[in-house]
């Protein structure tokens, strides 16, 4: 039998190290490993550990792990940015997103620790942040998993 910190470390490292679309792809894949898993489990771990869904060029979705240290519990963090932000538009490589504010310099915090693929870095007002992609595709990528947490308002998605 494995423990629950066990099991979620092996989560980390199997979303890490896999494109994983669905919570049945990543049961799977635990139960392989030996862990005795429901995809109710798994749901509760994603949650825990503040993983998210994003969007890749393509239109493709996978799981991503939020990379954020200190005491910061990464699904508290997920719900403030998602209840945060009003808007997310494309403008070529560029996003753009607006929050509540004084609330742009924790969302982009909140985005830099996530560390998503294809984005080269934030900078962030009082109530908007630029965050550059590495292209047009990327860009349009991102929008649609911001867009996703916004509807969402958790990682839990």
């Amino acid at each position: 039998m494995s423990t629950k910190n066990e099991r979620q470390e092996a989560i980390i490292k199997l979303i890490k190290e896999n494109d994983i679309s669905t919570q049945d792809e990543l049961t799977s894949l635990m139960r392989e490993r030996g862990f005795q898993v429901t995809q109710a489990t798994c749901s509760r771990d994603i949650k825990d550990l503040g993983i998210i869904k994003v969007t890749v060029p393509g239109q493709n979705t996978k799981y991503a792990v939020l990379d954020r240290t200190g005491d910061i519990a990464p699904g508290r963090l997920l719900a403030v940015f998602a209840n945060s932000l009003l808007s997310c538009e494309c403008a070529m490589n560029l996003v753009v997103v607006r929050t509540l504010p004084g609330m742009a310099q924790a969302a982009a915090s909140a985005l830099d620790s996530m560390h998503l693929q294809n984005v080269v870095g934030t900078i962030a007002g009082d109530d908007t942040v630029f965050i550059a992609a590495s292209g047009i595709d990327e860009a349009s990528a991102l929008v649609s998993t911001i867009r996703d947490m916004m509807s969402s308002g958790s990682a839990d998605n």
